[in-house]
């Protein structure tokens, strides 16, 4: 079964949450395993990470994330600006330097929304490739809530226990996707019984939706954020009405968990953080009072207050009240009342998956049928004799 093939999660004990190794730990996996490796490439966002699989979970062993709004003004242009172009071509050439640092065993490259909605998206990456020797799959919506399924799903199983029903969302820089989930207590697993994709995530939103001057009123302020919430809860009105999921709500049938950087940051302002902690958050249940009181704290600041908040910073200040504003929208349509707090995206799926179908079949597939990939030339330096993208 390929990577877009498979509806099912690995049945069996879940996934532990990656841990970061010791360097003598890492001494002694690499030279008995070798590295998996992944990297998405998103509209805000260039991650990449690197790991050896230990038991049912992975040891991360190097690991790299640069704001780099690739998708900036895409909304308005359909096509991925110079600017943007270059401060992602910056982040890869990183990425592929430290590659090179590894043993890397097998890799996956995929690109999300800003890819896939630009004009000129594949001819920026077939530059990536020709410079950097990085080959970047573009995956359908779809394959992106599959992924988030893999990286997050064992975390439905341990905080809804008598639940058979999940919703999981994950807010993006161009796009949010949702995926109703069906979950199977005895077995541990989960299947996708439908998803949808939206064109609004935190950048898409916040060029859509001027934001008031710092100066505006309150009045200004509220009718802005209230703007936002309603657009978006139009966008999921026919998500709903085919799968009637607050009628399963009513019935206190239905799990939520929520993975982005805007459900993460309000989970730090929740615990009323010094700085933002990984481990602290990761797996965390936080009431819908507890969210929405985090929404009411982060909506009192203006930018430059968001821009020196320990759980924003500069990068993030002018996206954190689009990224509520879709999290609000997502609640008031299916007021669950409690979500759980995922620190994980898709590289910690493409992980799993490399390392279940190494075990499964001895390879690692590609991503869709017509993304086989070879290994980059030597010009750029290879990653080693035993490194493939996606190995055949």
């Amino acid at each position: 079964m390929s990577f877009c093939e498979n509806r099912m999660l690995a049945q069996g004990k879940p996934h532990a949450s990656p841990r970061y190794a010791t360097s003598r730990e890492r001494a002694e996996w690499l030279g008995a395993n070798g590295c998996f490796a992944a990297l998405d490439l998103g509209t805000n966002n260039c991650r990449l990470m690197v790991a050896v699989r230990s038991g049912d979970g992975f040891r991360v062993v190097d690991s790299f994330n640069r704001t780099v709004r690739l998708g900036e003004g895409l909304q308005s242009a359909g096509v991925l600006s110079d600017d943007a172009m270059a401060r992602t071509m910056s982040a890869l050439h990183v990425c592929a330097a430290r590659l090179r640092q590894w043993p890397v065993r097998a890799i996956c490259c995929v690109a999300t929304e800003a890819c896939r909605r630009a004009a000129n998206g594949r001819a920026f990456l077939q530059r990536v490739r020709a410079e950097t020797g990085l080959d970047i799959a573009i995956i359908s919506s779809r394959e992106e809530a599959e992924l988030a399924m893999d990286s997050c799903g064992a975390l439905l199983h341990a905080n809804n226990h008598r639940r058979e029903r999940g919703i999981l969302f994950d807010i993006g820089g161009g796009s949010t996707e949702i995926a109703w989930l069906r979950l199977d207590r005895a077995r541990r697993a989960q299947t996708l019984t439908g998803t949808t994709s939206i064109p609004w995530g935190v950048i898409t939103m916040a060029e859509r939706f001027a934001a008031p001057a710092a100066d505006a009123s309150d009045e200004e302020h509220a009718a802005y954020y209230e703007a936002m919430v309603r657009h978006v809860m139009t966008e999921l009105d026919g998500f709903e009405a085919v799968h009637h999921i607050r009628r399963e709500i009513g019935r206190s049938n239905v799990g939520m968990l929520g993975t982005s950087g805007t459900v993460t940051t309000l989970a730090g302002i929740a615990l009323n953080l010094p700085r933002y902690n990984r481990h602290a958050i990761d797996g965390i249940v936080l009431t819908d009072a507890a969210a929405l009181g985090a929404i009411d704290t982060l909506r009192a600041f203006r930018a430059d207050g968001l821009a020196t908040h320990p759980c924003v910073g500069s990068e993030r200040n002018h996206y954190v009240l689009p990224g509520c504003a879709i999290f609000e929208a997502i609640h008031r349509l299916w007021p669950v009342e409690a979500v759980t707090v995922a620190d994980r995206g898709l590289r910690d799926g493409l992980l799993f998956r490399m390392a279940r179908e190494m075990e499964t079949i001895g390879h690692v597939r590609s991503p869709s049928n017509a993304a086989r990939r070879s290994l980059p030339s030597s010009k750029h330096g290879a990653y080693g004799a035993n490194s493939a993208i996606w190995g055949a």
